[in-house]
């Protein structure tokens, strides 16, 4: 019985939760970062606000949790074992371009560049939670491929930022700046399918080819 208990008080924690981190990417939209307050989130997620300081002692922490949520993957999906980069990169590429289709993604980026003058920390919260522990997801299995052969890449972190923002520049970046900007889900195939084609016809081994060197990280890259 006390374990059942256990899992209806953690629902009813998660469900709490997800009400919290909509109404206060709402309201940082609505009113922007400053001028939105705890109590006003509370007010919004019809949570008391002791609920809310509980989960979120600062306004900065709910920040960063609303970055990470933002930025996982559904399910937390392990990455595609190392072998074939076309079927790998396949599956990485849709589902980069379902985390970006996601409204929630928009947003964040939408609060980010409008309170960046005034709160620099909330950029610095987006990349360090959100984009480059993602990035670093891809660069370790392309890593993973060139240890296995299928590839040769002198610069990992090159060949994750060419191949995330073959996908961003279409399917991401003209919501942000072009009014009723869509792309079909054809279309983003397309866009993804491509992607892995040039990577794959840079970067993949064909036949019986020397390894070469290990492929560099460099932990001051910036993907796109």
């Amino acid at each position: 019985m006390s374990g059942v208990v256990t899992t209806y008080h953690q629902r009813v924690a998660q469900e709490k939760r997800a009400l919290i981190v909509t109404a206060a990417t709402a309201l940082f939209l609505e009113l922007g970062y400053d001028r939105t307050s705890l109590a006003r989130i509370a007010e919004r997620s019809g949570v008391s606000r002791a609920t809310l300081f509980k989960q979120f002692p600062t306004k900065a922490a709910l920040f960063d949790a609303i970055v990470t949520e933002s930025w996982s993957t559904a399910d937390e999906e392990d990455p595609p074992p190392a072998g074939n980069v076309v079927d790998g990169l396949g599956i990485i590429g849709r589902r980069y371009a379902e985390l970006l289709g996601r409204a929630q993604m928009t947003d964040l980026f939408r609060i980010v560049i409008a309170e960046l003058p005034r709160f620099p920390e909330l950029a610095h919260a987006q990349f360090s939670h959100g984009k480059m522990p993602y990035f670093e997801s891809v660069r370790d299995y392309l890593l993973a491929e060139h240890e296995a052969g299928t590839v040769r890449i002198e610069d990992v972190d090159l060949a994750a930022t060419q191949f995330l923002g073959m996908i961003s520049n279409y399917v991401f970046w003209p919501t942000l700046l072009v009014p009723g900007w869509e792309v079909s889900a054809e279309r983003v195939g397309q866009v993804v399918d491509e992607a892995v084609r040039t990577i794959a016809a840079r970067y993949a081994v064909t036949g019986s080819v020397r390894r070469g060197r290990p492929a560099r990280r460099r932990p001051n890259a910036e993907p796109l």
